[in-house]
């Protein structure tokens, strides 16, 4: 039900999902870019349904209290203690614990224009062995999806430089807040 929901919701106001991933590939990290809006979670979360995709994001554990963490849970938002740091060993426990198991990470790590991206990303995907996916959100093409499936070669700085190609061209909700680093 929530799926043909997303699909209308989609057709009424003319978004549409493009390309998938690779059926083969039972854990991996998504990227998603660009991040200037909470409309992006939105979109994200109905794309998911439409994708048919159970994906899991992290938020930290002190947003975990009633009744604000029963919404989360619906949601598959996975808590992160960022006191007791290493996050990502914390998410790479889940990797090892589930057969199949997606997180979904904005590089970004918040909707305000950023120089740097956050690395954890890379860091989960190299540290659990998996691949990551290049999700994407586009607002002038109104579209979402996936470009690629792309595997870390462990040379961090060209692999990030390589992933960010991928984002060259896109328009954001609010396109001043999406600054590609160089």
């Amino acid at each position: 039900m929530l799926r043909f929901i997303s699909k209308l919701i989609f057709k009424i106001t003319g978004w549409k999902t493009v390309g998938e991933i690779p059926k083969n590939i039972k854990k991996y990290v998504i990227i998603t870019a660009p991040h200037t809006s909470n409309w992006d979670f939105v979109i994200g979360r109905l794309a998911f349904s439409i994708f048919k995709l159970n994906g899991y994001f992290i938020i930290k554990k002190e947003l975990f209290f009633f009744p604000l963490n029963i919404i989360l849970k619906l949601f598959n938002a996975i808590p992160v203690d960022r006191k007791k740091g290493d996050i990502v060993h914390q998410v790479v426990n889940y990797f090892n614990k589930y057969d199949n198991f997606c997180i979904i990470i904005t590089p970004e790590g918040t909707r305000k224009a950023v120089k740097k991206w956050k690395e954890g990303f890379y860091m989960i995907a190299t540290a659990a062995k998996v691949p990551i996916v290049i999700g994407y959100l586009d607002y002038k093409k109104k579209e979402i999806g996936f470009k690629d499936v792309f595997y870390p070669t462990g040379n961090k700085d060209i692999d990030i430089k390589k992933i960010q190609s991928y984002y060259k061209g896109l328009t954001a909700k609010y396109p001043n807040n999406f600054i590609l680093p160089e």
